[in-house]
């Protein structure tokens, strides 16, 4: 792994350069370019053939001087250390961003779950969480579903620590199933949270969502809801999505019903059965509005920046635009919307569950919803203030980086007040 496509050190490099510009103190900056804490386990799980197979996983809390960590838990074959710190110094970032009271952690396991079975997952989740034992908790550290992880996990990994402790502990995880101390509306809210940001940022750009030409990279959960809300909601038209194996291109707009049920048939968005094939680079660099990459990170690089055609890009997914990405996209014009802002609709209804699984109230869809608007909202016009108050001093500054500025700046405030430096 080269050090620019290094998502910790590209991490770090954001911090770094943000730091530098707002004139953190070094002891701050010493403390938060490095995790709390890292812990590594390994978890043995008896396979369906008989054979007992040894998983390694990984939870990293960053930072909690705002609170308990917060942060979800991938399953994936490629999944790493580095990955995961750079995902919980993210979530440090963002929790801050959106200003609730959250420091940042990730978890991850490697492993194929597409070529597990349900029993095995079990097995692994439970053994995630027997692993971690009490560094995890409602005021500890609270996980979530993250990439191929899912509410019925969740809900494994919320009973099994239940029993470690003794009693029901529903707030230990969100992203649990409704009925079973979930949320209404957590499901979509990544998607919907960044609808909200491309609302806005279409205000601010000048662009009639409506009339709108859209590529999303990525048809996972994030990707599939953003393309249901923004032709559904915005009225916008969504011209080429891609997953793992491909992608499909029609300018004339693609079917949301069809491309799933495409999906589902064959496996891959590219069995639509009309439009034109394309790859994930090539629906990078297509002529859109907006490009919305929802999938993994580092696809936007400093190698295909220059080819971005989009006005807009949203960054859905975790780390997808690396550093000197977005140097160049932001001295080229595009409005790149940073990850930690975009994608932040997850961990706010997060927050939304933690606190009403604390007090045993739920509420319904249309308030987590208007919740979520006015947070999200707030977010993103203390980005674009803060960049407009260092334009009046004659300091240009790209939303990432006004971005850190404000959520850094909380951190640090708060760790401060703690006495920590």
């Amino acid at each position: 792994m080269t050090e620019e496509l290094n998502p910790f050190k590209i991490a770090q490099a954001e911090l770094a350069s943000a730091a530098e510009i707002m004139g953190l103190d070094k002891a701050a900056l010493q403390i938060l370019m490095e995790p709390k804490r890292i812990i590594t386990v390994n978890i043995p799980v008896r396979m369906h053939d008989g054979n007992v197979k040894m998983f390694t996983g990984f939870r990293v809390l960053y930072n909690d001087a705002r609170g308990p960590g917060k942060g979800g838990i991938r399953y994936h074959p490629e999944e790493s250390v580095d990955t995961v710190k750079a995902l919980s110094a993210w979530m440090t970032w963002k929790c801050a961003l959106a200003n609730i009271p959250f420091g940042g952690a990730k978890g991850g396991v490697i492993c194929d779950p597409k070529s597990m079975d349900e029993a095995e997952l079990e097995d692994l989740s439970r053994g995630y969480i027997r692993a971690l034992g009490r560094n995890i908790g409602p005021r500890v550290d609270i996980p979530a579903p993250d990439v191929y992880t899912n509410p019925q996990m969740m809900a494994w990994m919320m009973d099994e620590y239940s029993r470690i402790v003794g009693y029901d502990e529903f707030g230990v995880i969100t992203g649990k199933p409704v009925g079973l101390g979930g949320s209404e509306g957590r499901f979509d809210s990544t998607a919907m949270g960044g609808m909200y940001v491309l609302r806005e940022a279409a205000k601010l750009s000048g662009i009639d969502l409506g009339k709108s030409s859209i590529a999303i990279q990525g048809f996972g959960n994030a990707g599939m809801f953003a393309f249901e809300i923004a032709t559904g909601i915005h009225g916008a038209k969504v011209v080429a999505v891609s997953d793992s194996r491909g992608g499909i291109y029609d300018p004339d707009g693609l079917d949301y019903n069809k491309l799933l049920e495409a999906k589902k048939s064959t496996g891959t968005v590219q069995g639509y059965g009309k439009g034109q094939k394309i790859t994930n680079d090539q629906l990078i660099e297509l002529d859109v509005d907006i490009l919305i990459p929802a999938a993994l990170e580092n696809q936007i690089t400093g190698q295909n920046a220059g080819n971005v055609k989009a006005k807009i890009v949203l960054e859905l997914a975790n780390g997808p635009v690396t550093l000197e990405a977005d140097r160049i996209l932001f001295e080229r014009g595009v409005l790149d919307m940073p990850d930690f802002l975009v994608n932040s609709g997850g961990v706010i209804v997060s927050y939304f569950e933690w606190v009403q699984d604390i007090d045993g109230y739920y509420w319904t869809q249309d308030d987590v919803y208007k919740r979520l608007d006015t947070i999200i909202t707030r977010s993103f016009n203390d980005l674009i203030e803060t960049q407009k108050q260092y334009a009046k001093e004659g300091r240009k500054i790209s939303p990432r980086t006004a971005a850190y500025i404000v959520a850094v700046g909380r951190v640090a405030k708060a760790m401060k007040s703690r006495g920590w430096y």
